[in-house]
């Protein structure tokens, strides 16, 4: 062996006489598998949920739409129905998935506190709710607009886009205030409720005292 070949050998040899063998590694390495396979699982499950969806919308559409002149025509009035379900349904869907992420951000902010904290999680979702609810109500057609044609035209269609990104753009205004402000309520309560554990007792009354 060459003094070259002796050198080379000792240089690869020497990291490996500190490498120890980690009792836990076959574990880790199982956990790692098994999340790979279960965020693969999830990939197939949205997929697969997300093709469904857009197959029954389609299905509705066509359903519910006329042949005339080769062409489908859509009465307006199923047009605005089917966007203010979808509405509905986009922010029970779209407000949970957001707060699902958001769990442990939440949980650091009410650490102090966390009973306090998951009641006013609670309460809030209760009002973006009612926030949602108010934004279709408002912007729902009960009666066919005199611009708009009996079937469903383009000036439908614009209002439809418009519905649909006030209430994304409502949601994503809420959740990101919520980020700011929840900080700031979860300092203002640990303060509350260290100045109540610190203040101490009236002093009893005289009438307290005779009896």
């Amino acid at each position: 062996m060459t003094l070259l070949e002796q050198r080379l050998r000792d240089a690869l040899q020497e990291p490996a006489e500190h490498v120890y063998e980690s009792r836990d590694l076959f574990d880790r390495v199982e956990l790692s598998i098994e999340g790979d396979r279960t965020r693969r699982r999830q990939r197939r499950r949205g997929a697969g949920i997300a093709g469904c969806l857009f197959g029954a919308i389609a299905a509705v559409v066509i359903a519910v739409s006329e042949l005339r002149n080769g062409e489908l025509i859509m009465d307006w009035w199923i047009l605005e129905l089917l966007v203010s379900l979808g509405l509905v349904g986009l922010a029970a869907w779209l407000g949970p998935f957001i707060k699902r992420f958001g769990k442990g951000y939440a949980a650091d902010v009410f650490r102090a506190n966390p009973n306090t904290g998951k009641s006013f999680i609670v309460l809030t979702d209760f009002a973006y709710y009612l926030i949602f609810l108010a934004y279709i109500m408002f912007t729902v057609k009960i009666e066919r607009p005199l611009g708009w044609d009996v079937g469903v035209s383009p000036d439908q269609v614009q209002h439809s886009i418009q519905r649909v990104g006030g209430i994304v753009l409502i949601i994503g205004i809420l959740h990101s205030a919520n980020l700011i402000l929840l900080p700031v309520i979860g300092r203002l309560l640990t303060l509350n409720r260290r100045l109540d554990q610190a203040t101490p007792p009236p002093p009893p009354s005289e009438s307290d005292a005779s009896s």
